[in-house]
């Protein structure tokens, strides 16, 4: 980390509270959701989830993507296949999208 750098410094509260930022191994993703590393690996070889890399070239997986992973398993534990459930996933997250930026642009500017 840059001290030099006022915005290069993050405390460790801004981590606990970015939703994006890498926190979880792989095996530990895999045993909070219930899945192998392979499941993961599968998701992300679907373009669901693009896990960052570690200095060490591990897998680091945020809660963001965590959620969208867990939603792969229900719809896989449906009898889904990965790759389906993969783009429902991307298109369900699309939609929720531009929801909000319509629902912004409804909103009175001084709210």
């Amino acid at each position: 980390m840059d001290q030099t750098n006022p915005a290069a410094v993050v405390s460790a509260e801004d981590r606990f509270d970015d939703e994006d930022y890498p926190a979880y191994s792989m095996g530990a993703a895999a045993e909070m959701l219930q899945v192998t590393p392979t499941f993961l690996r599968a998701l992300g070889a679907a373009k669901l989830i693009e896990p960052l890399r570690s200095g060490g070239g591990h897998r680091r997986y945020s809660r963001y993507q965590l959620r969208l992973a867990a939603r792969a398993r229900e719809l896989v534990d449906q009898g889904t296949p990965v790759e389906a459930a993969c783009r429902i996933i991307i298109l369900e997250d699309q939609l929720a999208e531009a929801l909000r930026i319509n629902a912004a642009r409804e909103r009175p500017a001084g709210d």
